[in-house]
C-alpha cells in the first residue's frame, strides 16, 4: 500500500479479509486504534502484515544497532535525533491529502516516522515523552515543526527535533548516542554517514565504518530493496520478518 496514510487501515483490512498478505508504507495508520484494527484483521485472516521500515537496513544503522547490542556504549546516557528537512508549501499543495490530520498525520508521523522508529528499535523501549509541536510557517492542519523530550526504561534521556522548514533544502537526518564507554553519530541528510565513532576499546566491526557510509541525493536512502528482499524471503519461509 503506497496510498495516502489515512487510507491504509481500510485498505489493509479489505486485503486481509481477501486472504492476501499486506505490505504497507509508513505510517501504517494515523490513529492508534486504526493500527490495532489492522493487526487484528491480519491475525484473524491468518495473513502477514509488513510495515516498511527501510532505514533499518541502512549499513550505517546496522552497525550502530550491533554496537548497542554488543554493549559497546556501556550505560547509555543520552540519545538525540535530528530531522532538519525542507517541505515547501508547494509540496503540501501538490495533493489534497498532504498536511491533513486525516490522511497525512504531520511531520512526526509522516516525514520523521523512520526516525521515531529508531528511538525504540536501537535504544529500547521508551518510558515517557513530552513534546511541543507547531505549525510555524506552512498553511496546513498538522505540525511542520516539533520537539520531544524522552526518557527510556534503561534511564537514558534524549530528544528528537523535527522540522520541515529548513532553508533552503534538506540538511540533516541524524542520530547520536552518548554512553559511558562510547559515542557515535550517524548523520548526513538521511543517516547515511558515520560522522563520529569512538569507543573505549576497539572491535573488528570498526573496520566497516568507511564502507558503511554512502552518498545519497534522496532522504529515502537505498534500504527499500533490502527490505523487500526480507519480505520475499519471509513469504518463502526462508527468513524471519523484520517489520
Amino acid at each position: 500500500l503506497t496510498t495516502p496514510s489515512g487510507l491504509h487501515p481500510r485498505q489493509a483490512i479489505e486485503v486481509a479479509r481477501a486472504g492476501i498478505d499486506v505490505m504497507t508504507e509508513k505510517p501504517m495508520a494515523t490513529r492508534w486504534h486504526d493500527g490495532l484494527a489492522m493487526v487484528r484483521a491480519c491475525d484473524e485472516a491468518g495473513v502477514r502484515l509488513f510495515v516498511v521500515k527501510q532505514n533499518r537496513r541502512n549499513p550505517t544503522l546496522q552497525l550502530l544497532k550491533r554496537a548497542v547490542e554488543m554493549g559497546r556504549f556501556g550505560r547509555i546516557y543520552m540519545v538525540n535525533v535530528n530531522v532538519f528537512w525542507s517541505r515547501p508549501q508547494s509540496y503540501y499543495d501538490s495533493a489534497a491529502w498532504r498536511g491533513t490530520w486525516e490522511f497525512d498525520g504531520g511531520a512526526f508521523m509522516n516525514q520523521a516516522s523512520h526516525y521515531v522508529d529508531l528511538l525504540d528499535w536501537i535504544c529500547g523501549p521508551v518510558e515517557s515523552v513530552m513534546a511541543y509541536t507547531g505549525t510555524l510557517a506552512r498553511n496546513i492542519e498538522v505540525e511542520d515543526t516539533g520537539v520531544a523530550a524522552l526518557k527510556w526504561r534503561n534511564g537514558a534521556l534524549g530528544s528528537i527535533n523535527v522540522t520541515m522548514l529548513t532553508y533552503p533544502k534538506n540538511l540533516e537526518g541524524s542520530i547520536t548516542i552518548l554512553g559511558e564507554n562510547g559515542s557515535a553519530t550517524i548523520g548526513g541528510v538521511a543517516v547515511n554517514e558515520v560522522k563520529n565513532w569512538q569507543f573505549a576499546s576497539a572491535d573488528p566491526m570498526d573496520e566497516q565504518i568507511a564502507s558503511a557510509s554512502y552518498e545519497t541525493t534522496s532522504v529515502y536512502g537505498f534500504g527499500h530493496p533490502r527490505y523487500y528482499d526480507n519480505v520475499i524471503s519471509t513469504l518463502r519461509g526462508e527468513a524471519q520478518p523484520e517489520t
